[in-house]
């Protein structure tokens, strides 16, 4: 067999990822392997089977060689390193015997070598002299001979996989030869499988002083671009791909090439249950019933026969089959989480049997009590059914909803016949926990079940409106999509009062949403609180009353603050007073509107605490995005940017619709981020609730990608985006400007293109909404825009002072962007007038705001504006008078001006290294210089010099 045959044939045997999982999302683990390599130090890999070791490894390899490194191969397979010498003729295979370097052997030694490596002697035919069989030094002195003299044209790369499979001859001769390298550069490229399968240590030589690097599991970003084009980029599908491959890339690529196929696949199946076959009976039981509860534990394990449960898991978890336990009451975890499944498949259905009773008596919990009930019980039985929907009522209460959803379902399922009414409550109850998981499609497939057996038979009405009412929530943000269930539900509902205030209040919702009235909305809103009301239906009511409040703050209704007292009032409904769209939520906005940011915080955070525990998904994400908001307002921009991420997050995870979360992380991404991606981000918040026909966050999104386009510069585009934003708002009746802060950045847009009427227009009418309602930050944003309509009218002196009452206004308020933003613009007026001073004063004090705020796009606006100030042929030198006896920056070179000037602005060597694009190193020597050439001694020397120079002697921009 060739050796191209031989390694191909281990190959495929090998369950690795493709080439693309194993180096996706790993640049960093990469950067570190060839760092290691390039300072002459060995590197090895390891992780479990699957993880991408290998392919990794072969990607670093590769890259070694077009480096113009010679890499020597080999990947010793368990079937064979038993045969002598097999790993040192798969890396020399490459090196053939005419080589110089062969040649230049002594002839033991190099007949020593021809015989370990099976090949002739070029001048003696088939036959290989035994002239050095008595000598044990021969192979190996052949072997570290022939190594260092291929190093002689350069560094030589050992690369072995699986090294703990090598053959115990090959792996004594590179230990040999390691040691006696003096210092010729022969390094190791290794890798070794930890947990089952793992060798018995035989790849300790490859470790010796090499840099050890762990490849980690995916993260679910990670592998959706690995696994999304498989799934058809459904989040929802990913996300149960990550959660059961553990994130480990084979598994997961496994599950998703066999999508929508029953079971596990079958190669998938045969190479888990292979790292299982090492385990004794003992510690196989132990796993098996490990893998039939629905919160396994040492203790639990125990009680239920398994005496020997803390060894049997520290049996499995040296495999890498489970995760270490750290204590007897915490969970038994699989590696892959998908194995636990694997496991319980495999057994017989009479020992699962056993393993379910034995657990049901052991169980305390009503949760995992009823869980083994269910599998024990196939069947209908009354009272099977009544425990498991106590047990999902347990899990609701315990803020557990999707494992009150499969309880719930497990519960009809066992209903008898006889109690059809019973039955389909427990499937309804069990869809409304199905939304409160996220999981939509259970939601939704549960609804249709209950639809179709009533439209069938002989449901009741009220039935029917319960499972309409689960579908419309399902839906997310994409009301549009169920236009046609409000008639249908309607009917249904007849004059019930109950039912009619539930569908009321999803009509208020679609009104606001799919139609664009807000008006409309709180008529339906009012109208479900009246009817919940007289109905005895109090989370109804709540609701209502929360929705109501929402749109008369937005209409800028005096009546909203009553109405969302009423809203607080006791009694209360935990449901719906820890909900999105529920009053303490609401209640965080209303502290936005009167600029009390750290009360929107605490409220929020206490808020997300609690959804965390016993909340629905979409809650969860809507007041991760809310928090992101509120800390940008508050000029914390990096925590901004994780909050954002994390709702997004949740919304893919969920499969919600994702146009709320991409606004926050476009917002974020614009304030402390990048604005590309900041763009992007709008894009797809905008895209998302255009394809969900969602009027009520489109004109969000459009406000987005107004605002970054601003930012950067592109005044046309920002200008379209957010007259749309306006169209939209005003079209559904927007009367308190504070709700939606579009207003100040259109304003500046109108400017920057020319139409100042139109922009003094806007800036009137929303400074009459504002005053109305006393939003006193909405107001000082607004004498930041009428400052620029004033400037861009040729009146810089009244500008001026416009815009020094805007900076004095917002300093008292905790709008610190804001602030910087009103100092950016006097900054850049005071430069057109003519004042450099001032204007360095003006754009010092917004840069260290922004720097503060680590809000980076608008510092590099802050350091732009204060480069053309500098610039002696910049936009602002004409007319500006030069003093000659102060030009000492032109000594300095343009690189140099630059990190001076950068730095006598406050920036450290490394925020200077990062906005040129240059090392640290390289800004401590052009600092260096320039204090010789100043003759100055410290930054603030740096610092007087700089600033107090006229234009002549500024950095360039």
């Amino acid at each position: 067999m060739t050796e191209t045959t031989r390694s191909a044939g281990r190959a495929a045997a090998r369950p690795t990822p493709t080439g693309r999982a194993a180096v996706h999302g790993r640049a960093a683990l990469l950067t570190a392997a060839r760092s290691a390599l390039a300072a002459g130090t060995g590197v090895h890999l390891t992780g479990p089977a699957g993880i991408g070791r290998s392919t990794l490894l072969a990607a670093l390899a590769d890259e070694q060689a077009a480096a113009g490194r010679r890499v020597l191969r080999c990947a010793p397979s368990p079937d064979e390193h038993h045969l002598p010498h097999l790993g040192l003729i798969d890396l020399l295979s490459a090196v053939p015997s005419s080589a110089p370097a062969f040649a230049g052997l002594p002839p033991p030694e190099r007949s020593a070598l021809l015989a370990a490596l099976h090949r002739p002697e070029p001048d003696a035919g088939a036959a290989n002299p035994r002239a050095a069989d008595g000598d044990p030094l021969a192979l190996p002195l052949a072997v570290l001979r022939l190594l260092t003299a291929l190093c002689d044209d350069g560094p030589v790369v050992l690369v072995v996989d699986d090294v703990d499979q090598l053959d115990a001859g090959t792996a004594a001769l590179l230990a040999f030869a390691l040691r006696r390298a003096d210092g010729r550069p022969l390094l190791t490229a290794t890798a070794a499988r930890t947990g089952a399968g793992a060798g018995a240590g035989r790849g300790a030589w490859a470790t010796g002083g090499a840099v050890i690097l762990d490849v980690p599991v995916m993260g679910e970003r990670e592998l959706a671009e690995l696994v999304g084009p498989l799934l058809g980029d459904e989040r929802s599908a990913v996300a149960r791909v990550h959660a059961e491959s553990g994130g480990n890339p084979y598994v997961a690529l496994e599950l998703a090439r066999a999508a929508g196929e029953p079971g596990v696949p079958a190669g998938l199946r045969d190479v888990l249950l292979g790292r299982v076959a090492a385990l004794t009976a003992g510690p196989w039981m132990t796993l098996l019933a490990a893998s039939a509860a629905e919160r396994p534990t040492p203790r639990l394990l125990r009680r239920a026969g398994r005496d020997e449960a803390a060894a049997d898991l520290a049996e499995a978890a040296r495999l890498g089959l489970v995760e270490p336990v750290p204590d007897d009451g915490g969970a038994v975890r699989f590696v892959p989480p998908l194995l636990a499944r694997v496991v319980y498949d495999d057994a017989d259905p009479a020992t699962r049997r056993r393993v379910h009773s034995a657990l049901a008596a052991a169980a305390g919990d009503p949760v995992e009590r009823a869980h083994h009930l269910a599998s024990l019980t196939p069947g209908w039985d009354a009272d099977v059914a009544a425990e498991l929907s106590a047990a999902a009522g347990a899990a609701r209460r315990r803020g557990a909803p999707a494992v009150a959803a499969r309880l719930g379902r497990l519960a009809a399922d066992r209903t008898p016949p006889d109690d059809p009414a019973a039955e389909t409550d427990r499937r309804l109850t069990a869809a409304e926990d199905a939304v409160a998981a996220g999981d939509y499609p259970l939601a939704r497939r549960i609804a249709h079940e209950v639809l179709h057996e009533s439209l069938t038979g002989s449901g009741r009405p009220a039935d029917r409106v319960r499972a309409w009412i689960v579908i419309v929530d399902s839906c997310g943000q994409a009301m549009a999509e169920v236009a046609d269930v409000f008639p249908q539900a309607l009917e249904d509902a007849r004059d019930d009062p109950r039912l009619l205030a539930q569908l009321h209040h999803r009509m208020s919702w679609r009104a606001w949403m799919v139609e664009g009235t807000a008006v409309k909305a709180r008529t339906h809103a009012a109208r479900s609180a009246v009817l919940a009301a007289s109905a005895g239906d109090r989370r109804t009511e709540l609701a209502a009353l929360s929705q109501q409040a929402a749109v008369e703050f937005y209409l800028g209704l005096p009546e909203a603050e009553r109405t969302l007292a009423a809203a607080l009032a006791a009694p209360q409904d935990p449901r719906v007073l820890f909900d999105h769209n529920g009053p303490v939520f609401l209640k965080h906005r209303r502290h936005l509107l009167h600029d009390r940011l750290d009360d929107a915080r605490t409220e929020l955070r206490a808020l997300i605490y609690t959804v965390r525990q016993r909340g629905s998904a979409e809650s969860l994400c809507q007041c991760l995005s809310g928090l992101a908001q509120v800390e940008i307002l508050r000029g914390r921009c990096e925590r901004a940017l994780d909050l954002a991420r994390q709702s997004l997050r949740v919304a893919e995870q969920a499969g919600l619709s994702q146009g709320p979360a991409w606004y926050a992380v476009a917002l974020a991404e614009a304030a402390g981020g990048r604005t590309d991606v900041a763009l992007a981000a709008a894009d797809r918040a905008r895209r998302h609730s255009e394809d969900d026909d969602d009027q009520l966050f489109l004109p969000r999104a459009l406000h987005a990608e107004g605002h970054v386009r601003l930012l950067r510069g592109e005044t046309t585009a920002a200008v379209h985006a957010l007259q749309r934003a306006r169209l939209l708002e005003t079209g559904q009746g927007q009367g308190d400007p504070a709700m939606r802060r579009w207003q100040a950045d259109l304003a500046e847009a109108l400017v920057r293109a020319g139409a100042t009427d139109e922009a003094a227009d806007l800036v009137a009418a929303t400074r009459a909404q504002a005053a109305r309602l006393g939003r006193r930050g909405m107001l000082a944003v607004l004498d930041r825009a009428a400052a620029l309509v004033t400037e861009a009218r040729g009146d810089l002196g009244t500008a001026v002072g416009q815009l020094d009452a805007a900076v004095g206004r917002l300093a008292e308020l905790p709008y610190p962007l804001e602030e910087g933003r009103a100092r950016l613009a006097l900054g850049r007026l005071h430069a057109r007038r003519g004042d450099p001073r001032a204007a360095r004063t003006a754009l010092g004090a917004a840069a260290r705001i922004f720097r503060t705020a680590r809000a980076h796009p608008w510092l590099a606006l802050a350091d732009a504006e204060a480069d053309r100030v500098e610039r002696p042929d910049g936009p602002y030198a004409a007319g500006r008078p030069r003093d000659p006896a102060a030009p000492r920056l032109t000594a300095l070179s343009d690189t140099e001006r630059r990190i001076a000037a950068l730095a006598a602005r406050g920036a450290s060597n490394r925020e200077i290294a990062a906005a040129l694009v240059i090392s640290v190193k390289t800004v401590e020597a052009a600092l260096t210089r320039a204090y010789r050439k100043l003759s100055v001694r410290s930054r603030v020397d740096l610092a007087r010099v700089t600033l107090d120079q006229p234009a002549a002697g500024r950095p360039e921009g």
